[in-house]
C-alpha cells in the first residue's frame, strides 16, 4: 500500500469514527467519551480513538466540519449554480450547508461552544474560513487579489449570523432563517453606500495614515460589491 492510499485510508477511517460519534456527542457533547461510544458502535478494538484522533476533540471537531464542508460541496456541484445571480448561488450555498446538519443542533452548538475557548478562537476562525472559500469556489469565484479577501470577510458575516439566527429557529423549514439570512445579505449590498462616504474622506488622511489608507483600499466598493453579490 502506498503512503497516499494509506493516508487515504486513514481519513477514511477518522471521519467514520466521528460520524458514529455523532450521534453520541448530543448528550455526551464533544468529549473523549463520546468518541470511545462511537468506536464501540464500530467494534473499533481499544486504542482506536487514540490513533485515530491523537489531537482528541480538537481533531475530531476539525474532521466533522471538514467532512460537512466536502458534503456541501458535492451537493452544490449536483444543484447547478451556474445560471443564478452570485447572490443567488451564496444563499444556496449557506441553506445547504445548515441543510446538512439540519438535525444536529446540539452537535454544532457543542462545537461551538469548543471553539468560543480562547485557545481554540484561531481555530474557529480557520475552520469559518475554509467553509466560506468552499462556497465561494462552489459559487464560481475566481479572483486572486484583495477582492478574495473582501469576498471571504463579508460572507463570514453573513454566515455566522445566519448559523447564530439558525439554531434557534424552530419556524417551518426554517423559512424564518432564509429570511433572515436574504436580509443579511441585502444589508451587504448596502455597504457601498457607506465606504463610498468612507473612501473620500480616507483621501485626506492617507498621508498620515497610511495604514489606514490601506485599509480603505481593500474595503469593499460599489463596482466590487456588484461584482460579488449582484451578478
Amino acid at each position: 500500500m502506498s503512503v497516499t492510499e494509506s493516508m487515504t485510508r486513514l481519513q477514511a477511517q477518522r471521519e467514520a469514527l466521528v460520524e458514529a460519534a455523532l450521534e453520541h456527542v448530543p448528550f455526551d457533547g464533544w468529549t473523549k467519551q463520546a468518541l470511545q461510544a462511537g468506536a464501540e458502535d464500530l467494534d473499533l478494538a481499544p486504542g482506536e480513538v487514540d490513533r485515530l484522533l491523537p489531537n482528541g476533540i480538537r481533531q475530531a471537531i476539525v474532521t466533522y466540519v471538514e467532512l460537512t464542508d466536502r458534503k456541501m460541496v458535492a451537493a452544490l456541484d449536483e444543484m447547478g449554480l451556474e445560471n443564478l445571480k452570485i447572490r443567488d448561488r451564496i444563499a444556496a450555498a449557506v441553506k445547504t450547508r445548515l441543510d446538512l446538519v439540519e438535525d444536529q443542533k446540539d452537535t454544532v452548538r457543542a462545537a461551538l461552544a469548543y471553539m468560543t475557548l480562547p485557545q481554540n478562537a484561531a481555530l474557529g476562525l480557520k475552520l469559518t474560513h475554509g467553509t466560506v472559500d468552499k462556497m465561494w469556489v462552489a459559487a464560481g469565484d475566481t479572483s486572486t487579489d484583495h477582492n478574495w479577501y473582501t469576498k471571504r470577510m463579508l460572507l463570514a458575516g453573513v454566515y455566522g449570523s445566519t448559523l447564530a439566527y439558525w439554531l434557534d429557529d424552530t419556524s417551518e423549514g426554517h423559512a424564518d432563517s432564509w429570511a433572515f439570512l436574504d436580509r443579511r445579505i441585502g444589508n451587504v449590498m448596502q455597504i457601498p453606500k457607506i465606504t463610498a462616504k468612507i473612501g473620500k474622506a480616507g483621501k485626506f488622511a492617507a498621508a498620515p495614515f497610511k495604514m489606514g489608507a490601506k485599509i480603505a483600499r481593500c474595503m469593499p466598493t460599489p463596482g466590487r460589491m456588484r461584482r460579488q453579490f449582484g451578478g
